[in-house]
């Protein structure tokens, strides 16, 4: 696979997304994925997830995101493509 067809995406979550479960579900999507990156909580009850690898897997985890079958409520998804940086290893919950 060529640099090219690698991403790195950038998903701010707003919604009731804070200890309800949401980060460690979005972990274990990426992880069937076999994407790399993070789930961050982040301050106005918003979590930011940080994923690298394939963008059609990528897309596919944005998808899920926004598929109404998360744990607690998902209101909106911005969304950020960059060219991925590397260095990740695994998934983690922070």
């Amino acid at each position: 696979m060529t640099e090219s067809e690698r991403a790195r995406l950038i998903a701010r979550v707003h919604g009731q997304v804070q200890g309800v479960g949401f980060r460690w579900w979005t972990r274990s999507r990426a992880l069937e994925l076999g994407l790399v990156g993070s789930a961050t909580n982040l301050p106005a009850s918003r979590v930011e997830v940080v994923a690298e690898g394939p963008r059609e897997d990528c897309e596919k985890l944005l998808e899920a995101l926004r598929s109404g079958r998360t744990p607690g409520r998902v209101d909106h998804v911005a969304e950020l493509w960059m060219e991925p940086k590397g260095g990740l290893n695994g998934f983690v919950e922070r």
